[in-house]
């Protein structure tokens, strides 16, 4: 097949209308991600994310193409630095933010932290790889093969899991570093952005991957777990970063002999 040849999508447009009717059934007949005990700070079924999400566009649709155009332009305007540092995050973490928060936040010197952080992307990637599961949207390289670039994921593209899991460490980091907070969103921002720089989402995935990551740290932050862990991070994080105001002192140069 020619690298610019359009693929034919695995589902019609009729066939995906008939498929958005279904996803209430789907979700009552197939629990979604992870069972209670599998859950850190959140309960199954919440968010209610068919509730809180439209589905992805319509195979074939207007918007569809649209969406796919949008990848094309990207990724092709992005810069090398762009694409090397959307490939150097494909594995990712809180410690992906020590440039906003600072060059003390290391996960050697946070234990507390580094356990924290790492339940909550659990939770965020349990909901989203259970939404992906019913919305079965294929990744833009899957429908124009001209984008297939480096290793290729086989997992579907709605919502952005990159986008969700960034943007949930991200708000829940401003509430430990309040003070940091436009540079820390902006940079969750830019990590799930990153991913249409290398056609691995179309953008629609990653707005609602920012929606989806709103709605589980509301749901965890009415976890009494939750606020107790974060409690312990807070202090912990006080404790390692360098006080405001601190003066460092000088080391004056040796006066030279008379």
């Amino acid at each position: 097949m020619p690298p610019n040849q359009t693929l034919r999508l695995p589902l019609t447009q009729n066939q995906g209308r008939f498929a958005a009717l279904v996803f209430a059934f789907t979700l009552a007949l197939a629990p979604l991600g992870a069972t209670a005990a599998e859950f850190n700070y959140l309960t199954p079924g919440h968010p209610e994310v068919f509730a809180l999400l439209a589905p992805p566009p319509l195979a074939g649709s207007a918007e569809q193409a649209a969406d796919l155009a949008e990848v094309r332009a990207v990724s092709s305007a992005a810069s090398p630095d762009d694409k090397a540092a959307a490939y150097a995050e494909k594995k990712f973490s809180a410690f992906n933010f020590t440039v906003p928060v600072g060059a003390f936040f290391e996960a050697a010197h946070l234990p507390k932290a580094t356990a924290f952080f790492r339940r909550v992307q659990e939770d965020a990637a349990a909901v989203v790889d259970g939404s992906k599961d019913v919305y079965h949207r294929p990744r833009p390289y899957y429908v124009d093969r001209s984008l297939a670039n480096g290793k290729l994921e086989t997992s579907f593209s709605y919502p952005s899991g990159h986008s969700t899991e960034t943007m949930t460490l991200g708000l829940v980091l401003c509430e430990v570093f309040p003070e940091k907070k436009d540079a820390i969103l902006a940079h969750a921002r830019l990590m799930g952005w990153h991913r249409v720089q290398i056609a691995r989402h179309y953008p629609t995935d990653i707005y609602a991957g920012r929606v989806l990551a709103q709605a589980i740290v509301r749901e965890m932050d009415a976890n009494p777990q939750f606020q107790h862990d974060l409690a312990e991070v807070k202090a912990e994080v006080a404790a390692a970063q360098p006080q405001a105001g601190t003066i460092q002192p000088v080391q004056l140069p040796a006066a030279s002999a008379p």
